[in-house]
Parts: structure tokens; sequence; C-alpha cells
């Protein structure tokens, strides 16, 4: 009786802990079924119509929003502002925050007034963010040409924003700069549980400060390091509100991308349809990277803790 009964307790405790794993996860799985698969499959219904805005029963166009997609010049060249953007847009912010979190490592003092200067930035608004930027970059009077104009290099001063040659850059350095302070306070924390025992063992063999950060430091902290590269990878594909606010897409749609272009499409050319199926394009370029990056993460997680 005993060995029977031993025997159907841990059948019910797993089903009580099944039981309230379900319970656990069941609002997640209605917000993520209400407010990502829901919408998700709304969208490709749309995709393979010819949506205006206005006709409730839009006649089915098959693949030729995919096909005008594939042939639009114009998505290809916000495509490429795209990949500009990922690729500097999370190169220049890794690199700026962790040599900034190398930099305040080991400051005790005033350390507190340097991660609030730094973060503070990127918990401003970016509506915020675009409009102080639009007045630096004035081109009559914007801090930026009148510093080089004071420094003897006039001839530089130009109205970034208005000129389809620096307009893109311009507003990527404003978003770096928002951004940076995220990525320097969570290298700031990754750094600490860097074990400095090795640290120390290390200068003692002679070790110079980049062999100590490519053999120690960046070992410890890859998992780390690649959830930030992809916090702001998947950043540079779904960025929008920054250019949105400060240039629109243009001049000339010098710094379009999918997001702007895709806004246009939708909403002020009322191509809901072909808007869709561009904003569709950057979900399924986005996503890959997202999970294969995460799942990297994890593995050397993992690994880290010896599992």
């Amino acid at each position: 009786m005993g060995a029977a009964l031993q025997s159907t307790t841990p059948r019910v405790t797993r089903r009580a802990q099944t039981r309230l794993g379900i319970a656990l996860i069941a609002p997640l799985m209605l917000l993520v079924a209400v407010f990502f698969l829901f919408p998700l499959g709304n969208a490709i219904y749309y995709s393979f119509v010819d949506f205006d805005g206005l006709n409730p029963t839009p006649p089915f166009v098959g693949l030729d929003n995919y096909t005008r997609m594939f042939a639009d010049a114009e998505m290809w060249h916000a495509l490429g502002n795209n990949v500009i953007w990922i690729v500097l847009g999370t190169a220049i912010p890794l690199v700026i925050g962790l040599v900034q979190a190398l930099l305040l490592w080991n400051v005790r003092h005033a350390g507190i007034y340097y991660r609030l200067a730094f973060f503070l930035p990127y918990v401003l608004p970016q509506v915020a963010i675009g409009i102080v930027w639009g007045w630096i970059y004035n081109p009559v009077n914007g801090w930026v040409n009148k510093t080089l104009e004071a420094l003897g290099l006039g001839g530089l001063a130009t109205g970034w924003l208005g000129n389809p040659d620096t307009a893109f850059y311009a507003v990527m350095a404003t978003a770096i700069w928002s951004i940076t302070g995220f990525v320097l306070i969570i290298f700031l924390s990754a750094l600490r549980n860097v074990d400095l025992e090795q640290m120390d063992a290390s200068r003692l063999d002679g070790v110079n400060a980049g062999q100590q950060l490519r053999y120690i430091i960046l070992p410890q902290i890859m998992p780390v390091f690649l959830m930030v590269t992809t916090v702001t990878l998947v950043g540079g594909f779904q960025v929008f509100d920054i250019i949105f606010i400060m240039t629109g897409g243009g001049p000339a749609n010098a710094t379009n991308v999918m997001g702007t272009y895709a806004y246009t499409s939708a909403f002020q050319l009322s191509q809901i349809s072909y808007g869709t199926t561009l904003a569709l394009l950057i979900t399924a370029l986005s996503i890959p990277c997202a999970v294969a990056l995460n799942r990297l993460q994890r593995r050397l997680s993992l690994q880290g803790t010896g599992a």
C-alpha cells in the first residue's frame, strides 16, 4: 500500500506542476496571440489583396505586392539605408559603450553621476531628442555650424538635415548618441562580474590591456555583449521614429528606411497593402537575426555556467 502511494505521488506532483505552468504562461500566450499572432496573420492577409483603406472587400491580387516590392528601386534604396544603419548603428555604440564602460569600471568617486549623464539621453523621448537635435543641426543658428565657424572650419558648415549627402549620417549620429548610454550601463554591469583575480594575475604576467580585453574580459561578458548586439541590431531593422521626426525620410528620400517607406506608402499614399508588405519584409529579416543571436547567447551562457 505504501509503495503504491509513493509511486502515485510523483505523478500527482508532476500534474500539479504542469497545471501550474500552464496557468502561469496562459496570460502571456494570450497576449502573444492578441498582439502578435493575430496582427501578423492580418498583415499577411492584406499583403495578398489591394486594400486602400476604404474598400471593405479589397480584391485579391496574389503575389502582386511582393513582385512590385522586389522590383521597386526605392525599396532597395531604403533597405540599403537599413543595412548601413544596422552595421554602423550597431558597431559604433558597442565600441563607444565598451570603451566608456572600461574607463568607468574602477571609478569610485562620482561614478554614479557619470552613469546618469551618459544614460539620460536613452530615457528621453525620441520626439524631444529629434526636435532638440534639429535645432543643433540648424544651418543658421545651430551649434554644429557655430562650432565649426569658431574653430575656423566654416567651410564645412552645411544644412546637415537638408543636404542629401549628410542628412542620413546626421540622423544616425543622433541615434547613436541616444543609445550609447544604454550600452554603457549594460556593459558596466557585466564588467562587475569579471574575475578580478584573473585580471591581477595577468598583470603580474605582463599582459597588456589589449590582451586582457581580448582574452579575459570579452569572453566573460560575451553573453551580455550578444544581448546588447541583438537589441541594437533589431533596432536597426525597426528604426523609424527618429528619422520620421527629424527628416520624414527626406530630403529627396535620402534618409528613407524600410519603416519610413512603409509608413509613407500605407498612410500618405493610401497603399495599405503595399505598406503592409514592406513591413512584413522588415519582420522577415529581423526575426531570424534576433533568434540566431539569442540562441548563441544562451549557448555561451550555458557554457559559462558549466551546464
